[in-house]
């Protein structure tokens, strides 16, 4: 662990908790913790289900649960069954009423101003710089927040992302993709211990997966490495494609190998940047024009 960069990051969060009014007991002057505001601004004029706030936030259930008793206690929100939407009593969904909406209304004409006020006391250049600079931190945040942890393949989030990957590699396939021609892959080849599936989420919503199978007397297969637009280009596919790499050497194996398709060139790219070196065909996909094998240090 770097000291001086710990010490870069807490200096920053200070300053910037400062700055933004967290530490104020009535966040822009009205009457209420950022806690409760931020909770007011997500809720919005749409509503919005308690789950997905919960996801959205960060926030465990009963701190979640006393944010917005206050907020219904100022006469700001109702919570109740969301059944005229799902058709589910157990889905509850918070909802502002008219005061609310009238205090959201000010509330982002408030925030504006204040964005404003960081913007203001800077030359045109500054503060094209100062956003430049947000937009920076901002995308690395996100790709700080996302996590990849091993999940069944079964599970409604990998069966989601399963099927984003096969709708965009039919659109990028010349030839199209339908998963009757390609070579099977069983949901047991991707359990423990004959491999995993990997799921990367951000906010509890699913925004990628990869998966490896550990073959007997050969090298482990890197399979269905796959990342959301929402989070491309925050290094998400090569942490994924680390972590399956580690999975295979953890459990002995000494090389990983994966086919592609020509018209997946950033995933080639990819590929060729994290040392995995070209080799001729391992198996008759009938998708695959590359082969690619890598070494791992054990």
């Amino acid at each position: 662990m770097d000291s001086e960069l710990i010490a870069a990051v807490r200096r920053f969060n200070r300053m910037v908790t400062q700055r933004v009014g967290a530490l104020d007991d009535e966040y822009m002057a009205r009457g209420r913790p950022l806690a409760q505001a931020r909770l007011l601004w997500e809720i919005g004029p749409d509503g919005a289900e308690v789950a997905a706030l919960r996801a959205r936030l960060g926030l465990d259930s009963g701190y979640l649960s006393r944010l917005l008793r206050a907020l219904e206690g100022d006469g700001l929100v109702t919570v109740g069954p969301a059944d005229q939407f799902s058709g589910d009593g157990r889905i509850r969904a918070a909802a502002l009423t008219d005061t609310g909406r009238a205090e959201w209304a000010e509330l982002d004409k408030r925030s504006d101003a204040f964005a404003w006020s960081l913007l203001e006391p800077l030359t045109g250049h500054r503060r094209e710089r100062l956003v430049t600079a947000m937009a920076e931190v901002e995308r690395l945040l996100v790709a700080s927040m996302v996590t990849i942890d091993p999940c069944p393949p079964g599970d409604p989030r990998a069966r989601a992302c399963v099927r984003a990957y096969g709708r965009e590699i039919a659109r990028k396939f010349d030839e199209g993709f339908d998963p009757a021609l390609s070579n099977p892959l069983h949901d047991e080849e991707l359990v423990p211990p004959a491999g995993v599936f990997l799921l990367a989420t951000l906010n509890a919503e699913p925004v990628g997966c990869g998966a490896v199978k550990l073959h007997r007397d050969a090298p482990a297969e890197i399979k269905r490495v796959w990342v959301a637009d929402t989070v491309r280009g925050l290094g998400i596919g090569r942490r994924m494609l680390a972590e399956l790499e580690r999975y295979a050497a953890e459990r002995g194996w000494t090389a990983v190998r994966l086919d592609t398709n020509r018209s997946l060139t950033e995933a080639i790219a990819m590929y060729r940047s994290a040392g995995y070196r070209e080799i001729e065909p391992y198996n008759t996909e009938r998708y695959a024009d590359h082969w690619f094998e890598k070494h791992l240090v054990t």
